[in-house]
């Protein structure tokens, strides 16, 4: 299951399960993965964007994404 979500500043995606893991299928050009990401998703997942040169992502609401 996916529990978190960064977009990184270049359109890529990248996802995680609770234990750390990437989820393949979930990772790729953000237009690409959106509408599966957004789909599969459960409402306490974690939506980040991680552009600039940030030490870490900045956590934002699903709708934002």
């Amino acid at each position: 299951m996916i529990e978190t979500i960064i977009r990184l500043e270049n359109g890529m995606v990248m996802a995680f399960d609770a234990e750390g893991e990437q989820i393949p299928e979930h990772q790729g050009k953000y237009e690409e993965v959106k509408g599966s990401i957004l789909r599969d998703a459960p409402p306490e997942a974690v939506f980040t964007h991680w552009f600039g040169y940030s030490a870490e992502p900045a956590t934002i609401c699903r709708e934002e994404w």
